[in-house]
């Protein structure tokens, strides 16, 4: 896990430095002070306060966590159809069906009515769509008062939306969360409004997205090597399905072990466990 150094007249101003430059929430970094400002005379502070900040790696429980669900076995009966109802009532005979009018002798037969679809389809541009994605971009960081450079990165139907500038840790939030959320919004904007089925739409801010795919991966080899040595499956915290995929993609290629996810969203987790387990 990559670690970035910075420094300031104060700890704290050290540790905002810190998160601006790896653009996650304080809940997702640790930090080691390296240095403090020392007192010097009539209350005057010499030197400056100098961190070192990282992105926290998910960590592991030991346990999974189960809830207790209730599900309803018995369902009420339904009231029995077709049978003869109680109380001496006599069933009804189904309606006859009135006989059709001829058809008239003289004059041709009326067309049959063309049926007209309540949507065509649209073959729209992915460059097209990536313009609208960046253009909510940069109106969502003006409406927060923020400032960066929205660009766009396209390979094919695989378009790329990167904001990058100081201070956009609000865009991110803790382990990402805010970022997703920031992302779907930009989705609906372009790829649904266009109506759009075929690109695929990513946003990443400040690089946060390979800062955590390196970190995870460090972690998830990390853990994979106690389970190889230890012989006992880890489980991990609950994560976001893209954060899943590193892990199972990261471990993928390591002989000894095997992944799988358990439970639900938003509680779905990764099990890390002996290949033979």
């Amino acid at each position: 896990m990559e670690w970035v150094e910075t420094t300031g007249k104060t700890v704290e101003e050290a540790k905002e430095r810190a998160l601006s430059q790896l653009g996650v929430h304080p809940e997702d970094a640790e930090f080691e002070v390296i240095e403090e400002p020392k007192a010097g005379l009539f209350g005057r502070v010499r030197g400056e306060a100098r961190v070192r900040a990282r992105v926290r790696p998910t960590q592991v429980r030991q346990k999974i966590e189960r809830r207790d669900r209730k599900r309803s076995s018995d369902r009420p009966a339904g009231k029995s159809q077709g049978g003869a109802k109680s109380g001496g009532q006599t069933e009804r005979k189904p309606r006859e069906a009135k006989p059709k009018a001829a058809a008239q002798s003289s004059g041709s037969p009326k067309p049959k009515p063309q049926i007209v679809k309540s949507e065509e389809e649209r073959n729209v541009d992915a460059q097209q769509v990536g313009e609208e994605a960046v253009q909510f971009m940069t109106g969502l960081l003006e409406a927060f008062g923020l400032s960066g450079d929205v660009s766009l990165q396209r390979d094919g139907d695989d378009l790329e939306v990167q904001v990058n500038g100081q201070e956009l840790g609000l865009l991110v939030g803790p382990r990402g969360t805010t970022l997703q959320a920031v992302q779907d919004l930009a989705r609906v904007a372009s790829q649904r409004r266009l109506g759009d089925h075929d690109t695929r739409l990513r946003l990443d801010v400040g690089g946060y997205r390979e800062r955590r795919r390196v970190a995870l991966g460090s972690f998830a080899r990390q853990m994979a090597e106690e389970v190889i040595s230890s012989g006992v499956a880890r489980v991990l915290e609950p994560m976001s399905s893209a954060d899943r995929k590193i892990i199972h993609d990261t471990l993928a290629e390591i002989d000894g072990i095997a992944t799988r996810s358990e439970g639900d969203d938003p509680y779905r987790r990764v099990v890390i466990a002996p290949a033979n387990d």
